[in-house]
């Protein structure tokens, strides 16, 4: 009952939010009838009462056939996209010269250099602690029996 009181709200919030996702990730060269920042008040200003985002969807954004390879303006996309339109997850491995990183052997190289480099880091902490455990045994000992074992343990020297 509760969840029913709310879902116009929630419904209305979601294509709101939607439409201004979607306005923003839009090319300029796509957009229809105003420019690009003119549609995004509008759908922010008459959002709540889906004016803006209807207008949106409805005649602010030319929508044509898919194509192959698609358009976005993300930056990653337009690195990663190959000339034949055929995004480079669905291009043949050879033909993209992308190989997964199990199979790759510089990519094996590498984490076996990473993990040398870990270990040998990992033997150094481990002996710094081993020296520290050694040198906290020995003060610890020297405390019990009244002896001084290190300089930390002598007085300083008076001033004359």
């Amino acid at each position: 009952m509760f969840l029913l009181r709310y879902l116009p709200f929630l419904l209305v919030l979601a294509l709101w939010i939607y439409a201004f996702i979607d306005c923003l990730n839009t090319p300029e060269s796509q957009v229809r009838g105003l420019p690009k920042v003119v549609w995004v008040l509008v759908i922010l200003l008459f959002g709540e009462v889906l004016v803006g985002p209807i207008a949106w969807l409805a005649a602010g954004k030319h929508r044509g056939p898919v194509t192959g390879g698609g358009s976005t303006p993300a930056e990653w996309h337009r690195n990663h996209s190959s000339a034949d339109g055929v995004s480079p997850a669905r291009a043949k491995p050879r033909a993209r010269g992308w190989i997964a990183p199990d199979d790759n052997p510089e990519f094996l190289r590498s984490l076996k250099e990473e993990n040398k480099k870990d270990e040998a880091l990992l033997k150094d902490w481990e002996a710094d602690l081993r020296r520290r455990e050694e040198e906290l045994r020995r003060k610890q000992e020297g405390a019990q029996d009244g002896t001084a074992n290190g300089p930390e343990d002598t007085p300083p020297a008076a001033k004359e």
